[in-house]
């Protein structure tokens, strides 16, 4: 598996992280670090690009639920885009497609 690497880039709607690599055990604190420095504000939205995603298990959707918990402090919502099938699959069986908005591409508008 790959390492974890977080890329930043702004948009209009907010701050967008395009993750490629393993969101794993050893490797999601790196994201949860990411997130924490962010400064978001009410209204606007983190976009979390897994197009490139290539594993990540429950301490990874430990972060991504660490992201949608600082985004809501801050008034903001996270939005999971590209999401791999086999994470999707995860989110679906225990409910997190409930929670999180995700949408099928990474296109941020």
């Amino acid at each position: 598996m790959s390492r974890l690497h977080v890329t930043r880039h702004d948009a209009a709607t907010g701050p967008v992280l395009h993750v490629t690599g393993a969101l794993d055990f050893e490797q999601a604190t790196a994201l949860r670090e990411q997130v924490e420095r962010l400064v978001l504000s009410p209204g606007k939205h983190l976009f979390i690009d897994l197009s490139d995603l290539e594993f990540c298990d429950s301490t990874g959707i430990s972060a991504l639920l660490a992201a949608r918990q600082h985004a809501q402090a801050a008034g903001a919502e996270v939005i999971l885009a590209a999401v791999p099938a086999d994470t999707l699959r995860i989110l679906r069986i225990i409910g997190l497609d409930q929670v999180f908005t995700i949408r099928p591409g990474s296109d941020t508008a």
